[in-house]
C-alpha cells in the first residue's frame, strides 16, 4: 500500500530522471560557454526534423533495441549480462559466414538465415558464462565482461587471417553479395521528387527489432518459460520449491539474451556496412544496459528508451559538427541518464513514493 502506482513507476520516474540529467547537462553546456537552448534545438533539428536525421536516429535505435532486450531478458532472471558487446561481435561473424558462404537469390531468404546465424552465434558466446554461473557459481558480470575482450580478439584474428580478401589491408571481410543487401528506408519510402531518408543507414531490420520487442513480451508474460524466468528472478528459493531448475533457467535465459545481442549485428553488418568490420557494434552492447534500466526491462519501455538514446547519438553528432561542444558531452549526458535511472534511482523514487502515500492518506 505504500508504493506508487505502476504508471508512475513506469513513466514518472524515468521522465523526472531524464529531466534532472538534462538540467545538469545544461549547466555543463553553460560552463563551456554555449547556449543550452540552442544546443538542444540543434539536437532536435538534426535528429528529428529531417528524414535523414530520423534515418540515423532509427538506425541507432535498432541497435539499442536488440541489446536492450537482451539485457532485459537477463534482468528478469536476476542476471546482469554485460557481454552484449562481445555477443554482438560474434553474432556479426555468424551473419558474415551466412552471407558469404551461400548464394542468396533474394534478401528475404538471406535475412532469415542471417538472423538464425546471428542468434546462434550470439547465444553460443553466452553459453559458457551461463554454464559457469549455473554450475560453478562464477559471477555472470565478471565472465561476460571477460568474454567481451575475448570476442574482440577472436574477431580480429578471423578477419585478419581468414576472411580478409587477398591483397586487402583493412581487417574486414569481403563485401556481401548483392542478394544479401537489405532495403534501406530510402529504398522503401523515397519517391521521385521526395527523397525521404536519403543517405541514412536505417533499413528493414528496424521492423525486425520491433517484432523482437513483441516476441519478448509474449515470451516473458504469456508463456510458461517466461513465468519460470520471472519466478526465478524474484526468488530462487520459491522457484526451487515450485520445481523450477535454476541451472535450466539460467542457461536458457542467457541463451535468449545472447541471441538477441547477436541479432544486433544484422543492422550494423548486413544492413549498413554490408560486410563484417571490426567494432561494428559501436558500443551498443553497453548502451543496452542503460536502455534496459530506463525501460524497466519491459519491451515497450526498451523501445522508447532505445529511441531516446538514438536521438542522443544522432543529436550529439550534430552538436559536434556545428558547434564547439565536443562529441564527448553526449557521453556525459548518457552517463547522467544512466546514473539517475540506475544508481540514483531511489533519489527520484523515494520522494514520489512518499508523495503518493500522503495523497492516499488524505483520500482515506
Amino acid at each position: 500500500m505504500d508504493k506508487m502506482p505502476g504508471w508512475a513507476d513506469a513513466v514518472l520516474v524515468p521522465l523526472i530522471s531524464i529531466f534532472i540529467a538534462g538540467a545538469i547537462s545544461a549547466l555543463v553546456i553553460l560552463a563551456i560557454g554555449e547556449n543550452p537552448a540552442e544546443a538542444f534545438w540543434l539536437m532536435v533539428d538534426g535528429a528529428l526534423m529531417k528524414s535523414t536525421g530520423w534515418g540515423y536516429t532509427l538506425y541507432y535505435a535498432t541497435n539499442f533495441t536488440f541489446t536492450g532486450l537482451a539485457v532485459a531478458v537477463a534482468f528478469h532472471a536476476r542476471m546482469f549480462n554485460i557481454g552484449g558487446e562481445g555477443q554482438a561481435q560474434i553474432g556479426g561473424l555468424g551473419v558474415a559466414l551466412v552471407c558469404l558462404m551461400l548464394p542468396w537469390p533474394h534478401w528475404t531468404l538471406a535475412l532469415v538465415a542471417a538472423s538464425l546465424g546471428a542468434a546462434l552465434f550470439g547465444a553460443a558466446w553466452a553459453l559458457i558464462p551461463a554454464w559457469l554461473q549455473a554450475r560453478r557459481g562464477s559471477h555472470i558480470v565478471i565472465t561476460t565482461i571477460m568474454f567481451n575482450f575475448i570476442a574482440a580478439a577472436v574477431l580480429n584474428y578471423v578477419l585478419v587471417n581468414l576472411l580478409r580478401p587477398r591483397g586487402a589491408m583493412e581487417p574486414a571481410s569481403a563485401s556481401f553479395p548483392e542478394g544479401t543487401h537489405l532495403p534501406t528506408f530510402f529504398d522503401m519510402f523515397a519517391s521521385e521528387g521526395n527523397p525521404l531518408f536519403r543517405g541514412a543507414p536505417a533499413n528493414v531490420t528496424f521492423f525486425l527489432a520491433v517484432l523482437a520487442c513483441l516476441a519478448v513480451w509474449v515470451l516473458i508474460w504469456r508463456t510458461r518459460l517466461g513465468y519460470e524466468i520471472r519466478a526465478f528472478g524474484h526468488s530462487e528459493t520459491a522457484a526451487l520449491y515450485a520445481g523450477i531448475s535454476p541451472v535450466r533457467i539460467t542457461v536458457i535465459a542467457m541463451l535468449i539474451s545472447g541471441g538477441l545481442s547477436g541479432m544486433m549485428a544484422l543492422n550494423a553488418t548486413m544492413g549498413e556496412a554490408e560486410r563484417l568490420v571490426l567494432n561494428a557494434s559501436e558500443g551498443a552492447g553497453f548502451i543496452g544496459i542503460a536502455v534496459a534500466l530506463m525501460g524497466r526491462s519491459h519491451p515497450v519501455g526498451v523501445l522508447l528508451a532505445a529511441l531516446l538514446f538514438g536521438f542522443l547519438y544522432q543529436g550529439g553528432a550534430e552538436l559536434a559538427f556545428w558547434t564547439s561542444i565536443p562529441r564527448e558531452l553526449i557521453t556525459v549526458i548518457q552517463a547522467l541518464v544512466i546514473l539517475f535511472t540506475g544508481a540514483l534511482d531511489n533519489v527520484v523514487r523515494w520522494p514520489l513514493e512518499r508523495l503518493f502515500l500522503g495523497l492516499r492518506r488524505k483520500e482515506g
